[in-house]
């Protein structure tokens, strides 16, 4: 019996031990297909990310191959660019002021085919020397790219350079071209018909009234006193804070933002005024710096007893350009530089302007206007500058640094102040221009249109009309609605479809510009 039991025993454990190895056998054979598995897994992951690799090198490389040639092709072509504008240079020339004859051939008995106006530019193809080496005929054509060649000209009548017809360039002033910004895609150029607004009338009720003005006329752009002749600012400002805290204590406008939606909402395109060296709380702040009489040292004060900060002060122009970015973060399409001068002052001899760099008021004024440009330029507003509307005439800087070409080379638009009223007995040829507003804008403009022709780049002009009378003037008229459309009427003819209107109080005839 217990041998039986045993057996059965015995049996139990081998079958016991053989299911168990069957099992053990088959899981570690389970176990070895898992393992492969993972590993065919693991190889495949492998092949598939060296294939990844390769693909992504190779598309790198691709990359990497076209940006090579993109920048080789890019780098011809901007060499290709330089030699065609090297060349251009070179042989880019202008016609002297009285004209020239165009002949058929290289001689003076050619027969004669054409003329070509005088300040014109020409491009020569050939140049031509006589039997003795001299330099004698030029063949010409219109530019480079022209196929077809005019014919030929007398080398002596041309110059290299339109500086050649300023009749007194300063030799540290740069009349050379000088880029200028497009129309900015979110704030495209306009034919600008704007009116003065103070700062007193952008931030009362009066300011309703002058943009009804602009809503039911032909005008649409205002210039406002950002910076007024007091030195009083639109807004607060950070630059003031930092650099003239005193200028913040006068401010017009505090909530500039609603301002600024009410201009908006009537499309009203907004010049911000920026009076820059007659800055009286400036100028107090830092009589170190201002102007003054060499032999008191007392601050130089105008005739509105107003006192005149130095345009050699960088201090100053950082001050004038910092607030004119904040105009320009608010929103205002154009920063308009007024007073961007010297003083008027007889005796320029008996002041100190604090002229140490030893550039001449003519320079410095326009490298003021440089700084201003360049700094602005990433703010998408255009720049402008106010003149004297005879600066357009007199040849030189009118004693005030403000020369036509100088300032009328970097800037976007130039606006002479050419009222009637400010021009002396004789001026044009008429006993009084205040009489003669027609007359005295049309002959003012035209020359300011001759003298920006001496330019390979001038800025627009966009002169000022007189909007008030001149009751100090003798022999002076009242002027109405007449008059002010005589003054546009002279620009007009003279293709000049902008202009700036001034009244000082901000009061407008709206029926002279319907």
């Amino acid at each position: 019996m217990r041998y039986k039991k045993s057996r059965v025993l015995l049996v139990i454990t081998l079958i016991v031990l053989i299911v168990g190895g069957a099992y053990f056998v088959k899981a570690q054979n389970e176990k070895a297909q898992i393992i492969n598995q993972e590993k065919l897994a693991q190889a495949e992951a492998a092949r598939i990310e060296q294939e990844r690799q390769i693909l992504e090198q190779e598309k790198a490389e691709k990359i990497a191959e076209e940006k090579r040639k993109k920048e080789e092709e890019e780098k011809r072509i901007e060499e290709e660019r330089k030699l065609k504008n090297e060349k251009i240079a070179n042989n880019t020339f202008y016609i002297k002021a009285g004209g020239t004859s165009l002949y058929e051939k290289a001689d003076a008995s050619s027969e004669i085919i054409s003329s070509l106006k005088g300040k014109r530019s020409i491009y020569i193809e050939e140049r031509i020397k006589d039997e003795n080496g001299e330099l004698s005929y030029l063949r010409v054509k219109n530019n480079i790219d022209d196929v077809d060649d005019l014919g030929y000209i007398k080398a002596s009548d041309v110059v290299d350079s339109l500086v050649a017809y300023i009749a007194k360039p300063y030799s540290d002033v740069d009349y050379s071209y000088y880029p200028k910004n497009d129309s900015f895609e979110s704030n495209p150029k306009i034919d600008v018909k704007a009116i003065y607004v103070t700062g007193s009338t952008a931030s009362n009720e009066r300011l309703d009234e002058m943009i009804a003005l602009i809503d039911e006329t032909k005008l649409n752009a205002m210039v406002v006193d950002v910076k007024d002749d007091n030195g009083y600012l639109l807004f607060h400002s950070p630059t003031a804070e930092k650099l003239n805290p005193e200028a913040n204590d006068h401010v017009y406008i505090d909530d500039m933002q609603a301002f600024m939606d009410k201009m908006k909402e009537h499309n009203v395109y907004l010049i911000a005024r920026v009076v820059t060296f007659k800055s009286p709380i400036y100028a107090k702040a830092h009589p170190e710096r201002a102007i003054v009489y060499k032999d008191s040292g007392e601050l130089y004060s105008d005739n509105d007893r107003l006192i005149w900060a130095s345009a050699y002060d960088r201090e100053l122009w950082a001050y004038n350009v910092g607030i004119a970015k904040e105009a320009a973060a608010y929103g205002f399409n154009e920063i308009q530089f007024d007073y961007v001068r010297f003083p008027a002052i007889a005796k320029q001899e008996a002041m100190d302007y604090r002229d140490g760099t030893g550039e001449s008021h003519t320079a410095i004024i326009q490298a003021f206007i440089k700084f201003a440009y360049e700094a602005l330029t990433e703010d998408q507003v255009y720049i402008s500058a106010d003149v004297f509307g005879w600066a357009a005439t007199a040849l030189d800087d009118v004693g005030i640094g403000q020369h036509w070409e100088s300032i009328a080379n970097v800037v976007d638009y130039i606006s002479p102040m050419n009222y009637p009223s400010h021009y002396g007995p004789g001026n044009y040829g008429l006993p009084v221009p205040d009489a003669y507003p027609y007359e005295t804008m049309d002959r003012s403009v035209k020359d300011a249109i001759a003298r920006n022709a001496n330019l390979l780049n001038a800025g627009h002009i966009r002169p000022w009309i007189q909007h008030f009378t001149a009751t100090w003037v003798d022999g002076h008229i009242k002027y109405g609605i007449k008059e002010v459309k005589a003054q546009i009427e002279a620009l007009e003819a003279n293709g000049i479809n902008e202009y700036l209107v001034w009244n000082a109080g901000n009061y407008y005839y709206e029926n002279a510009f319907k």
